[in-house]
């Protein structure tokens, strides 16, 4: 399997098993699980074919292990916009977690903090070269450093997908440090 396909079988992957599932006539269940024959099977019947072969390349290579299989299911391991519950224990967090964002973005998280906009978290990286290849993705990158320590002791609740994210529902501007000074 090539790298051009390998990516797009990936973006199918991520569009219908994280935000629009519906739109194949899936149906994810609560823990954002899905057959992975019916998965192939409705993407086939709108027009994307794939085989099994592919998607297990495309699980097993992916970069940033963006999903995660049972044998018999499927289901992307962070980052929706659909309800779900991954049942992810809430877990301690480093002292410091990285954001990686653009200069445009940068006033309203000085306003807001970091917010999960579409998401339902925030995700953050232990790493500051995650977050610039993160931040990359839009533009010339600005890592932020979350002062995660801090956030856990006032009660914030940060869990890690099974990739390696940390996820929380908000951070607050008091946490931030503009740009990563750790």
């Amino acid at each position: 399997m090539d790298d051009r396909r390998t990516v797009k079988v990936s973006k199918y992957l991520s569009k219908h098993l994280r935000h629009q599932p519906e739109r194949i006539g899936l149906v994810l269940d609560e823990g954002g699980w899905v057959e992975i024959d019916a998965l192939i099977a409705a993407a086939a019947a709108h027009g994307f074919r794939f085989t099994r072969e592919e998607l297990d390349h495309v699980v097993a290579t992916n970069d940033k292990r963006r999903f995660a299989t049972d044998g018999t299911r499927i289901r992307a391991s962070q980052g929706h916009s659909v309800d779900v519950d991954l049942g992810l224990a809430a877990a301690t967090p480093p002292p410091y977690l990285y954001h990686g964002t653009v200069a445009r973005y940068l006033d309203a998280i000085r306003a807001e903090g970091l917010r999960a906009m579409n998401r339902h978290d925030v995700h953050l990286s232990a790493d500051r070269e995650t977050a610039t290849r993160v931040g990359a993705r839009r533009g010339r990158p600005i890592v932020l450093s979350v002062d995660a320590a801090a956030m856990h002791r006032d009660g914030h609740v940060f869990h890690l997908s099974a990739n390696g994210v940390w996820l929380t529902n908000h951070v607050p501007p008091r946490y931030l440090r503009l740009p990563a000074q750790h």
